[in-house]
């Protein structure tokens, strides 16, 4: 069995146990950029929200726009299974998933649910497995784990990481979202998506770019809205040149790093039949730490539903 060890802890995420439950008790207690409460669960019998968009900066900065989607993921039922669509930074060329094996974090480790990727993989021509592709310094995932453990507090949730390729072209994800939604059907769990993926990434030196980057944001999140997947995942086609030509010359285009993971949940939520989706927050970094490096970020967390 693959042990993936949590390389990114004492980083992008506090390390220890404690220090770990206090951040996240913070984030989801947040009145001015997360939601204000701490997670609870309903016990419903029937769950409408099926998945959500979650950023995977560093939780310092990103880490109350996450707490928005993982309340409500968590707030009808708790899931049996979380599928965590991520991105590649690393130059990765397949779309594959962790089949078998077990992931670190400092509040207990989580399983992976081998049953759902055998079925995934026995239903797929376009997904592989591969666990080594996540044993690699790549942490979009990994930043998601913390809040699933602290959702699920003393239940036994399991996990399904997948990672996508960064140029993979429409016909690929729709065909991967039937192969997932097939199998979400066909094995009867609870089971939730989760799209790991910041917004747009740039360089801001005033108001002119800060202004243009959270309007590209907010032209991609209206297509989430109207789950136009081809769209997302091919900003350039619709968001005026001019725009990206306001940045650095080397900047000039989409940089929304999980655009692909985004349009591959909408096209699962459309073949599980969802009817809307909804924003449920987004800022920058800038807002988060308005002085500083001119690097900025945006952070979105949105869910669809049935």
């Amino acid at each position: 069995m693959v042990f993936r060890k949590a390389d990114f802890k004492g980083s992008w995420y506090s390390g220890s146990r404690k220090e770990l439950l206090e951040a996240l008790e913070r984030y989801f207690n947040d009145k001015s950029f997360g939601p204000g409460e701490t997670p609870k669960s309903l016990g419903l019998e029937s769950r409408t929200i099926i998945g959500g968009v979650s950023p995977h900066a560093g939780h310092q900065y990103s880490g109350s726009c996450a707490a928005f989607t993982y309340l409500n993921l968590f707030k009808e039922k708790i899931p049996d299974t979380i599928i965590i669509l991520g991105t590649d930074h690393k130059g990765y060329r397949n779309i594959a998933l962790f089949e078998e094996g077990e992931w670190e974090t400092p509040l207990g480790n989580l399983m992976v649910d081998n049953e759902l990727s055998n079925e995934i993989l026995g239903n797929s021509k376009t997904i592989i497995s591969d666990n080594s592709a996540f044993l690699i310094g790549e942490w979009n995932i990994e930043i998601q784990l913390p809040f699933i453990k602290y959702c699920a507090g003393e239940n036994d949730v399991k996990i399904l990481p997948i990672k996508i390729k960064r140029n993979a072209k429409i016909q690929e994800l729709d065909e991967l979202s039937n192969n997932i939604a097939n199998s979400i059907k066909d094995l009867g769990k609870d089971i939730v998506i989760v799209a790991s993926s910041d917004m747009s990434h740039y360089n801001v030196f005033n108001e002119e770019q800060i202004k243009t980057l959270k309007e590209i944001d907010q032209a991609v999140i209206e297509q989430f809205l109207n789950f136009n997947a081809e769209n997302i995942l091919n900003p350039e086609n619709f968001i005026n040149r001019e725009m990206y030509n306001k940045f650095g010359l080397e900047e000039r285009g989409p940089s929304i790093c999980g655009r692909q993971t985004i349009a591959t949940l909408i096209l699962i939520g459309i073949k599980l039949n969802t009817t809307k989706a909804r924003l449920l927050k987004y800022y920058t970094s800038k807002d988060i730490s308005p002085g500083g490096h001119p690097w900025t970020v945006g952070y979105f967390s949105g869910i669809v539903v049935k």
